[in-house]
């Protein structure tokens, strides 16, 4: 893959670094930085929490698949996306046909201890059971990730530049 003719899409479950991660790769190719939750809340003015609240998952999802096509659709760019974008087949073919897609994966305590670091509500990981919830996520999703991801990375103990530079690796082999 020539790296400029492709866009790098970060994908994994909540608290795997991708926003982190994206920033720093954007700066360090010089690309422009999409994320997909970030594009929804401008186009609608609300926060994820509020869309989920008012309209409910599937109305996100829709708002979600059109930001992932106008985030893919000038390459190059670095897409941090959010962790349900692999739920619709659409949002896979789009990812599998225009990018290098990178899975950010960490154990369930490590996402959770990440998560709780921030204040940011997670409308898919609210009640009263967290893990058991990101447990879920995780056993309905990984297949997925798996099954897209070009390069599948453990963030576990590694930093954020880290992770860069081992992508970067990957993108020019």
């Amino acid at each position: 893959m020539t790296p400029s003719s492709r866009c790098i899409a970060l994908v994994g479950l909540s608290g795997g670094g991708k926003s982190t991660v994206a920033r720093l790769l954007a700066a360090r190719l010089g690309w422009p930085l999409h994320d997909t939750d970030a594009l929804v809340e401008q186009r609608t003015g609300r926060r994820i929490a509020e869309i989920f609240a008012i309209e409910g998952e599937d109305a996100f999802r829709d708002r979600e698949s059109a930001a992932l096509a106008a985030a893919l659709a000038e390459p190059p760019a670095v897409v941090a996306t959010g962790g349900g974008i692999v739920l619709r087949m659409a949002n896979r073919a789009l990812l599998a046909n225009k990018a290098l897609v990178v899975w950010l994966d960490a154990p369930t305590e490590e996402l959770l201890a990440r998560l709780r670091a921030h204040d940011e509500e997670r409308p898919l990981l609210s009640g009263d059971d967290p893990a058991a919830r990101l447990e879920a996520l995780r056993a309905a999703r990984a297949p997925l990730y798996h099954s897209l991801a070009h390069l599948v990375i453990d963030t576990t103990g590694r930093s954020p530049d880290t992770i860069v530079e081992m992508i970067l690796s990957a993108a020019r082999e």
